[in-house]
């Protein structure tokens, strides 16, 4: 590494750290007053990006960590590490691992709000913003999963939630981290998503995020003026009912306390890149797992080295690997027949290799955020983490 880079690296992991200490951080603002032991940690990817880390533990008689069997936990699009504590401890999924003994490491994507540090570009550059989940998959997530595989000294769980199950099917299909994982979780699993009915069809099918990028939209924030603006005319032009925009996301969740929603609007939505959106709404109108389209048959060639960018086969995911899958019924993101669609490429493999858990009246926001998730979905979850 050249003098004049190591010393960039060295000034933006600076203000990075400043930034997180300025803002408590998720540890000192969700974990440590629940009275868990928790400790930020910061990796950087192979291309640039500063990403933040949570350890949490459980504490034992002398105030020492628990510190079992490693797992990662990956938040979807437009949220954060903060995903996984919104409920009170006695059901946050979060806690739950903890107290059984887990090991428990919470990612932050790039872009997020804990996450924005990159070894020469700053957020308001646009080119801060030039990636897609392609690049979650290849960077973000071999960069977290070996980190957390290093400081164990050994294999870890893997629990992914909407995109972040994406991610984590895109690597596998290519065979890619098998050897630092024990087993994947997907709760609300992402891959084939030409049959969601979500505002986000809408989105996808009105070219929203190409617009954005033709105005110059790089950083695709939910509560920005541009981006709000455009979905109110969506709303319009729909007829969809905006004013529960959660629901419009993600479903009619079955079990949320009316709390929830307030303490979820501390921290969430969080931002992506618009080419994100354009990413996602491309598999909507294409039904297809397949990496970013430029659009110009010259443009992939020169990214792909042929005229269609290549595909995500699912049935190429390790036969071998452990799955644990659990969806619902009333899912507008991650539609019942998406998922079947995707069960139906991971079906050639051992029974004991494969535990679905379906939950009719569930929809995007429970598997995270339910009232009755610890009942219905983690202590399935669990029980599979038990056996493998």
């Amino acid at each position: 590494m050249a003098e004049s880079e190591l010393l960039a690296l060295i000034v933006v992991f600076a203000v990075f750290v400043i930034a997180v200490e300025a803002d408590d951080g998720i540890c000192k603002a969700m974990v440590e007053p629940r009275n868990y032991l928790c400790e930020e940690h910061v990796v950087t990817t192979q291309d640039g990006y500063i990403l933040s880390l949570q350890r949490v533990s459980a504490r034992i008689s002398g105030g020492a960590a628990v510190r079992g069997i490693p797992l990662l936990l990956q938040h979807g699009v437009m949220m954060d590490g903060n995903t996984w504590l919104l409920l009170p401890p006695d059901k946050s999924l979060a806690f739950l691992l903890a107290d059984k003994g887990h090991d428990v490491w919470i990612a932050n994507s790039r872009g997020t709000r804990y996450s924005r540090g990159h070894v020469s570009l700053n957020s308001n550059d646009g080119a801060y913003w030039d990636w897609s989940w392609d690049e979650l998959s290849a960077n973000d997530l071999p960069a977290t999963l070996r980190y957390v595989h290093d400081q164990a000294g050994q294999k870890l769980h893997y629990i992914g939630h909407s995109q972040g199950t994406l991610m984590a099917l895109a690597a596998l299909s290519k065979g890619q981290l098998v050897d630092v994982l024990r087993s994947a979780i997907l709760l609300s699993p992402v891959a084939y998503v030409g049959r969601m009915t979500s505002i986000a069809r809408a989105v996808a099918e009105h070219h929203i995020g190409e617009t954005l990028l033709k105005l110059g939209v790089q950083e695709f924030n939910p509560s920005g003026k541009v981006v709000v603006k455009l979905l109110r005319g969506i709303c319009e032009q729909t007829g969809t009912d905006c004013t529960q925009l959660l629901t419009s996301f993600t479903g009619q969740n079955c079990c949320l306390n009316p709390s929830i929603v307030s303490v979820f609007l501390d921290h969430e939505p969080q931002p992506t890149s618009t080419k994100n959106v354009v990413h996602l709404s491309q598999m909507f109108r294409d039904g297809t797992v397949a990496m970013f389209d430029y659009g110009d048959e010259a443009d992939n060639r020169k990214r792909y080295g042929q005229a269609a960018p290549p595909t995500y086969n699912m049935a190429n995911v390790p036969r071998n690997l452990p799955l644990f899958l659990s969806y619902g019924g009333a899912d507008a993101l991650s539609d019942p027949d998406d998922v079947r669609q995707l069960l139906d490429q991971l079906k050639d493999r051992n029974r004991d290799k494969l535990a679905v858990v379906y939950r009719e009246d569930y929809a995007h926001a429970d598997f995270v955020m339910a009232e009755n998730a610890k009942e219905v979905v983690y202590d399935p979850l669990m029980a599979f983490l038990a056996s493998h």
